[in-house]
């Protein structure tokens, strides 16, 4: 599902609200996730699950065209655990 059909779909529900009201409610909601992520911060949204931000060491990698090793620096990503009643309903399929 992308942004758009997401508001698309919220829009179907909420006859009340504009499709720009929806779009801001949105993009406000995924920049607050952000800017929490990018503070270090921990989003838990419960029933849905939690966003953190994990940190990978340094390593040495191996470039695929010519098997050189390569230094990788360390790097923050990005780490999604889905909550309890996402899983379930995951299992039911």
């Amino acid at each position: 599902m992308t942004k758009s059909q997401l508001i698309e779909k919220i829009s179907e529900s909420n006859p009340n609200l504009t499709k720009k009201e929806i779009e801001f409610i949105v993009n406000n909601v995924f920049s607050n996730i952000k800017e929490a992520l990018s503070s270090g911060d921990k989003v838990e949204i419960r029933g849905f699950g939690s966003f953190k931000i994990r940190e990978k060491k340094a390593k040495i990698g191996r470039n695929p065209k010519t098997g050189e090793q390569v230094k990788v620096p360390p790097k923050k990503v990005p780490y999604f655990k889905p909550g309890k009643e996402i899983k379930e309903t995951l299992l039911k399929l």
